[in-house]
């Protein structure tokens, strides 16, 4: 009795230690250095300056696993000061991480700073990209992936492949000379064309009778974008971090820095066809494709592009949107099913009606939010929170509805607590698409309507299987709901995607906030944190 005791207690000692095992293999860390520079490229055939990682453009793609630790050294060999944002990254606890000007000092020239954070419970397509000086208009962007744990199911078969598409406008003009341009207070008008991974033909290759996965970003600074394949249907399985229900398209809208993932069964005759994206809402449309080739094919791609959505009809659009669900019964990163949080039963704790305008400040272009328009401190304002420095944010600047007000330049920060669960009403009155992201998050896109929003407009929300993601577009004259869990404690960036509009001012901070200082909330200031402004000569 008490040999089989003893071995049973051995048996399950041997067990632990095979899960402990199994858990450190999947947390792993994973180490990088990148080393960013200028280069001369020709996108869209002219020579022109653009910002390469490692040599490369687009940057190197980052494959992870969901919770693995990223250790990545960013060298900066650029002639001005520079930050990479995760796209999507959710920076649980982290917002030390963020990469935002709000957050983070901007490296300086040949000066460097080693990132540090995890994909905590997290799965999907994302992306990353430059967030100072209108960088983001040279490159330096590239795709994020993060794939699921072994022991976690996917609500479909494995795919054969996959492949990650970085779709974006562009422009010839310099990054320096359009930012010039924005001083200014001009508006950059249409890009001059679209790239996809940063060409105009690229080349996909896969097998007859396969499924592949296709990962789609907007990496671009202003256009909406549609793609499709000839003669092929696009399943959405995944939009930035959640399963869908699995509804077939001919097209898809992509707006301006949102990712979905789609399933492509290569099911038709053997030959090569057209990937298409097309810009959407504009004057002029602008087209890029690239190339579906069967590694059997017999015949290059031919016949006519598959034809894009009616041009002017935002209905057209906000209707697919709507079809976009939350998968209810599948696994997203963890064990529980993703429809086990029953967001549509909670009653929010804060309201918030935002609504962006195009006002002129003293005789300069800017972009406002309830009549503030943003601008970057010296100091970040994470740093100014942790070392309690005064006069570098405004917490009572910024209101919970829009104000008749002439519009004002502040350092706008909306004050939250830890676990408030909010409501944010997107008002669009321009004639312009909008597109907005919540750094830290993903949050339930409950509701979109024509006009203007009013209580009234609840009644239309979903609150049953409502998409989370973290960019949701505003149509013209238009307004979006969301729903958001606050419960990621630190300074987080809430912008337009739209570059132009971030860049002068239609942004601003949440401060979510818990007095109880503890680690189960939020990590420590970095010991390799870079000060800057008032935080020079501080200790981390």
């Amino acid at each position: 009795m008490g040999r089989s005791t003893s071995m049973l207690h051995s048996l399950c000692l041997v067990v632990a230690l095979l899960c402990v095992c199994s858990v450190e293999a999947e947390d792993a860390y994973k180490f990088y250095t990148w080393t960013v520079t200028y280069g001369t490229l020709s996108p869209l055939g002219t020579p022109q300056q653009v910002i390469l990682i490692n040599g490369q453009f687009p940057g190197p793609r980052l494959d992870l696993v969901t919770n693995d630790n990223v250790v990545l050294n960013l060298i900066n060999k650029l002639d001005e000061p520079f930050l990479i944002t995760w796209n999507g990254i959710k920076q649980r606890k982290n917002s030390w991480q963020d990469g935002v000007l709000g957050t983070n000092c901007a490296v300086p020239p040949n000066s460097n700073y080693t990132y540090k954070f995890q994909t905590k419970d997290q799965i999907g397509t994302f992306s990353y990209f430059p967030s100072t000086a209108f960088h983001k208009a040279a490159g330096g962007f590239g795709g994020l992936n993060v794939y699921h744990r072994s022991v976690i199911p996917i609500p479909y078969p494995n795919p054969a492949g996959d492949f990650t598409l970085l779709i974006g406008d562009w422009f010839k003009t310099n990054h320096k000379t359009l930012r010039q341009s924005l001083d200014s207070g001009k508006s950059l008008g249409l890009p001059d064309g679209l790239l996809i991974n940063g060409q105009t033909r690229p080349t996909f290759t896969g097998n007859q009778g396969q499924t592949y996965m296709f990962r789609i970003s907007n990496v671009g600074l202003s256009t909406s974008i549609n793609f499709r394949i000839q003669g092929h249907k696009l399943k959405l399985v995944e939009c930035e971090g959640s399963h869908t229900l699995q509804n077939l398209y001919d097209s898809l809208d992509v707006h301006v820095g949102q990712s979905v993932s789609l399933l492509v069964a290569l099911n038709q005759p053997p030959k090569d066809y057209y990937i298409v994206a097309s810009t959407r809402f504009t004057t002029k449309v602008l087209t890029t494709t690239a190339v579906l080739h069967y590694a059997n094919s017999g015949s290059p791609a031919s016949g006519p592009l598959p034809p894009p959505p009616p041009a002017d009809k935002y209905d057209w659009s906000m209707q697919q949107a709507t079809s976009y669900r939350w998968n209810l019964t599948a696994n997203a990163a963890r064990p529980n099913p993703q429809g086990s949080f029953h967001y549509g039963k909670i009653i929010p704790t804060k309201r918030f009606l935002f609504a962006s305008t195009a006002p002129l400040i003293n005789g300069k272009l800017r972009y406002a939010v309830n009549s503030v328009s943003y601008v970057n401190p010296d100091t970040p304002l994470k740093l100014a929170d942790h070392f309690n420095i005064p006069g570098v944010f405004d917490m009572n600047s910024l209101q919970s509805n829009p104000s008749n007000g002439a519009a004002r330049i502040a350092t706008s920060v909306v004050p939250t607590s830890l676990h408030d669960f909010i409501e944010v009403v997107f008002q669009n009155n321009e004639n312009a698409m909008q597109s907005w992201h919540l750094d830290g998050y993903d949050f339930w896109v409950v509701g979109y309507g024509f006009g203007q929003w009013t209580p009234n407009s609840r009644n239309t929300y979903n609150l049953v299987d409502a998409l989370t993601r973290h960019t949701a577009q505003v149509y013209p004259n238009s307004w979006t709901a969301i729903l958001v869990s606050l419960d990621n404690q630190g300074m987080w960036n809430l912008r337009s995607s739209i570059w132009e509009r971030q860049y002068l001012g239609q942004q601003f901070y949440l401060r979510v906030w818990n007095a109880q200082q503890s680690l189960a909330n939020e990590y420590n200031i970095p010991n390799n944190a870079l000060l800057c402004g008032k935080a020079v000569g501080r200790h981390p």
